[in-house]
C-alpha cells in the first residue's frame, strides 16, 4: 500500500496542511450491488477491511457494505449465500473529495463514527479510501519522517 504521505521525509510538513488525497489508499477493493453477500464477507475478513465501497459499472459510488451490515443481515436470519449486496448495503454513503482537509476528514470520521471513508472524484467515481489508521500514519510521518522499526 502506498500513499503520498508515505513519501514525506520528516519534519517540515504540518499535519493540518495535509489533505485526503495524501492519506488515501488508491488501490481500492470494491464490489458491485449484485455481488453475493457471502463472497463479500470472505473478502472483508480475509482482506482485513471493515467495509467495501459498492460501485456501479462506471466506478460511481452507490453504497458501502460493512461488517455491521453483514452482521445485521445474519441477525435478521438471512443466509448470506442468498443475499445480494444491494439488499444489505448502506445506500448513499458518506464520501469525501481528495482535497478534503485533514481537519475536515477527522471531523467527518468522528461525527459519523466511521472507520474509513471513500474518496470520490467530481463525477462520484471512487478514486481511493481513507481509514483512521491512515491519518495516524500521516501524523507520525509529519513528526518523525519514518515509522518506528517495529512497523
Amino acid at each position: 500500500m502506498s500513499r503520498r504521505v508515505d513519501f514525506l521525509t520528516g519534519k517540515g510538513t504540518e499535519f493540518c496542511d495535509l489533505v485526503a488525497g495524501q492519506f488515501m489508499e488508491s488501490k481500492v477493493t470494491t464490489c458491485f450491488q449484485d455481488s453475493m453477500a457471502d463472497r463479500i464477507a470472505i473478502a472483508i475478513t480475509t482482506g482485513q477491511f471493515g467495509s467495501l465501497p459498492v460501485v456501479d459499472e462506471g466506478w460511481h459510488l452507490v453504497g458501502i457494505i460493512s461488517e455491521f451490515d453483514l452482521l445485521k443481515a445474519l441477525r435478521a436470519g438471512k443466509d448470506l449465500e442468498k443475499v445480494m449486496v444491494k439488499e444489505v448495503m448502506t445506500s448513499q454513503p458518506i464520501s469525501i473529495r481528495d482535497e478534503t482537509s485533514s481537519d475536515d476528514l477527522l471531523k467527518i470520521l468522528e461525527e459519523n463514527h466511521l472507520t474509513r471513508v471513500p474518496v470520490v472524484d467530481e463525477a462520484g467515481k471512487v478514486i481511493g479510501i481513507v481509514a483512521r489508521r491512515d491519518l495516524l500514519h500521516g501524523y507520525i510521518k509529519t513528526k518523525t519522517g519514518d515509522l518506528p522499526w517495529w512497523m
